[in-house]
């Protein structure tokens, strides 16, 4: 067994977690909420949730060989690159003057917050003990009354046509199919993730126990490779509204929600998981 042997299998196991959630995952999600007639916030929701399945199994596995560190870095990188992926879709899309309504300048200062917190942990050299936990979820509950209540309150663009078109697509013959399908596809997807996810479990341990690797690298390592899933969201997002000739301002909102919705859960519910686990098995 060797440094260079467990190195291959540690991006393998990772791109193939990556790949999973890009080609498989997130396009079922997307026709599941397609097929329900969701609005573009929650279709981001959802977006958000399965483009945060890679660090799910990331910091969890981590977590159970005792790597707690190796998943707050894993967390901190991610969210910080969310945000910087993020931003290049908005100005690659030349969407800028979206930025300025009011509910995306406050889903983004609530971004800006998921990568400041973990941040101010490290700096402080606060660890992430049980004691945060509930913290956490409050906090995650919080995010989630502002970021609805900001977007009742300063977005309604859904025209009169656009609502029209809803009602009339909504649960169709052959929907109800259509949706239980991708249910069953999702189950399948989720128990091939779980196989390759303690795969990489033990890799990890190699990697951190036998071979000495600072966690903080292989942490920052993974936030990189479990943010890719992201990248495309945010690109596809704005691109789906664009070709369809839809208001652009959806494609953004679907790509705001995105972030903020794997951001939050990726700090308040992933992290206080891996701390969980981490607390349990120690």
């Amino acid at each position: 067994m060797s440094l260079i042997w467990e190195f291959f299998k540690f991006i393998f196991y990772t791109t193939i977690i990556v790949a999973i959630s890009k080609y498989l995952l997130v396009p079922i999600l997307r026709k599941l909420a397609e097929s329900l007639s969701l609005k573009p916030k929650t279709v981001g929701n959802i977006a958000g949730l399965a483009t945060s399945v890679p660090e799910l199994l990331t910091v969890s596995f981590s977590a159970f060989t005792g790597l707690i560190s190796a998943s707050t870095y894993n967390i901190i990188s991610s969210n910080i690159i969310n945000l910087v992926q993020y931003l290049a879709t908005i100005f690659l899309n030349k969407n800028q003057s979206i930025l300025s309504k009011r509910a995306i300048k406050i889903d983004l200062v609530m971004v800006a917050l998921t990568i400041i917190i973990p941040i101010f942990f490290s700096m402080l050299r606060i660890d992430f003990s049980i004691q945060i936990v509930p913290i956490f979820i409050l906090l995650l509950l919080l995010f989630y009354f502002i970021n609805n209540h900001s977007h009742k309150l300063y977005l309604n663009i859904i025209t009169e046509q656009e609502k029209q078109i809803e009602e009339e697509q909504k649960w169709v013959k052959g929907k109800k199919k259509i949706v239980i399908k991708n249910i069953i596809f999702l189950s399948l997807i989720a128990i091939l993730l779980y196989f390759i996810g303690n795969l990489l479990s033990n890799t990890l341990e190699n990697l951190s126990n036998t071979f000495e690797v600072p966690q903080s690298l292989i942490g920052i390592f993974l936030g990189f490779i479990t943010s890719i899933p992201e990248l495309i969201t945010f690109l596809e997002a704005q691109k789906h509204y664009k070709l369809n000739k839809q208001n652009s301002a959806n494609g953004v909102i679907e790509a705001t929600n995105n972030l903020l919705t794997s951001n939050i859960i990726n700090l308040f519910v992933i992290q206080s998981l891996g701390i969980i686990i981490y607390s349990i098995v120690s």
